[in-house]
């Protein structure tokens, strides 16, 4: 026999327990379904966990550094990451307890533990249960993109999920990847003390970047003592000792190369394969993401699709997004969509990246008559005076409506200050207001308008 809601969600990230919150609130019977916990990706093994390793990391090479400010620490900086670990966990627990309080303090709603299926496209089943509901959100995000390289399933690997569970400091981590993920993570072990490999077959990391934002990349990660193999393809794996040996072929010869650790950091897949979508009438597309419209409707009546999930974003803010554009439409009338979100996000090594709108590729394939301006970080006071001047800042701007196409702001406070530049987009101002707008001296920030007053046609 089945049991009726108003409102089923399936999987509990970012989109899914706000939307079950709000929809409760407005007196909606609702489920939360949910399989392994709650906050999904960013609170338990992406966000909130990596920028609390990255904040211990920080620690870290600030005291080795200390003396370039005048500071002496006698003896050598070392690293318990016993103790690292333990406060990655009190952070990642307290921000799961108050979701779960929360939640369970939430008349009309009900939590279930377990993994979904449809069986209709108004129906899943759920340990035993048969649930109805005329309206039915998918949130089940993504999980690690596992290759399939001979020998892999023989030896012992990490992925950033595993990596929380980490409490000693690999004698070698070598990473498989050279994106976000991958970069993040080969800093901050890094600074905690480990020697850090990155295996890439492409030829730069961050390739998603402009060629000199990835230049600079490379730059800041190798004075932590980062090494890079680009243009390099792993053929096998085997174990070797404790460890892992990976057998690869590069543009120069193939080599081997040992590690005590092996972190897989290739991309993430949709977690769409236990849905059973063609019992909903739903299919995924060839990469297993769900096709969603602007409003986040699959195209089965009553089925909407939100984060990781769709394809449509694969951020935290882009997930919550979804969940505003939702809750928006359904209860309050309103007529949101995606078609305008504007492209954000930030890279979190130190510094950081901030990205918003078109990259430099991106606007010359626009054809468009760009504008653009370029400043090294090493020409900001507040980078000068911190002594951290790595990094640049780059904006590129319409030269005929002046308005802003995008920017990057790789350096210090990068992921803030582009934020700035991302309010001229979404309120359609002329770049001109920044620039003649008096900023607060010593900042970043400051240093836009003169940026702006400099910018210059692409070649």
């Amino acid at each position: 026999m089945s049991e009726t809601f108003d409102a089923i969600i399936i999987g509990a990230g970012q989109s899914g327990p706000f939307l079950a919150a709000k929809l409760a609130e407005a007196g909606w019977k609702t489920a939360l379904i949910e399989r392994t916990h709650l906050g999904g990706t960013c609170i338990n093994d992406g966000c909130t966990p990596t920028k609390t390793l990255v904040a211990s990391a920080r620690a870290a090479w600030s005291a080795r550094h200390a003396a370039n400010w005048g500071v002496n620490i006698t003896g050598p900086v070392t690293v318990d990451m016993k103790a690292v670990k333990a406060r990655k966990d009190a952070v990642v627990n307290a921000s799961v307890q108050s979701l779960t309080e929360w939640l369970g303090g939430l008349e009309h709603l009900e939590v279930i533990w377990g993994s979904a299926q449809f069986v209709s496209p108004n129906a899943v089943a759920v340990n035993g249960r048969t649930l109805t509901a005329p309206k039915i959100f998918i949130n089940t995000g993504a999980a690690p993109s596992i290759p399939d390289w001979p020998g892999l399933s023989d030896v012992p690997y990490l992925t950033n999920t595993t990596m929380m569970d980490l409490d000693t400091l690999p004698e070698h981590l070598v990473i498989a990847g050279a994106s976000y993920i991958a970069l993040e993570f080969a800093q901050m072990y890094a600074r905690f003390g480990a020697r850090v490999t990155i295996i890439e077959r492409g030829s730069r990391p961050a390739s998603r970047e402009d060629e000199d934002i990835s230049a600079a990349i490379r730059q800041i990660l190798e004075a932590d003592g980062v090494s890079f193999l680009f243009d390099t393809t792993v053929q096998s794996v085997a174990k070797a000792g404790q460890g892992v040996r990976l057998d690869l072929t590069g543009t120069a010869a193939s080599t081997v190369i040992e590690a005590s650790h092996l972190l897989i950091a290739l991309g993430r897949t949709p977690n769409s394969a236990d849905l059973d979508l063609p019992a909903a009438g739903l299919a995924a597309d060839k990469r297993g993401y769900i096709p969603v419209d602007d409003n986040l409707r699959t195209i089965q009546p009553g089925i909407w699709a939100m984060g990781d999930i769709n394809g449509r974003g694969a951020f935290t803010h882009t997930s919550y997004n979804d969940f505003e554009i939702v809750a928006d439409n359904l209860l309050d009338n309103g007529n949101r969509s995606i078609a305008h979100r504007i492209p954000v996000y930030g890279l979190f090594i130190d510094p950081p990246l901030g990205r918003i709108g078109l990259s430099e590729h991106e606007a010359r394939a626009s054809g468009k008559n760009v504008l653009m301006g370029t400043m090294p970080m090493a020409k900001v006071s507040r980078a000068r005076e911190r002594g951290e001047t790595q990094g640049l800042m780059k904006v590129l701007v319409d030269a005929e409506s002046h308005r802003v196409l995008g920017a990057a702001i790789l350096g210090i406070g990068g992921d803030e200050v582009v934020h700035a530049l991302l309010q001229l987009m979404a309120g359609d101002l002329p770049y001109t207001v920044m620039q003649h707008t008096v900023h607060i001296h010593p900042t970043v920030s400051e240093l836009i308008p003169t940026l702006l007053a400099d910018l210059k046609p692409l070649d």
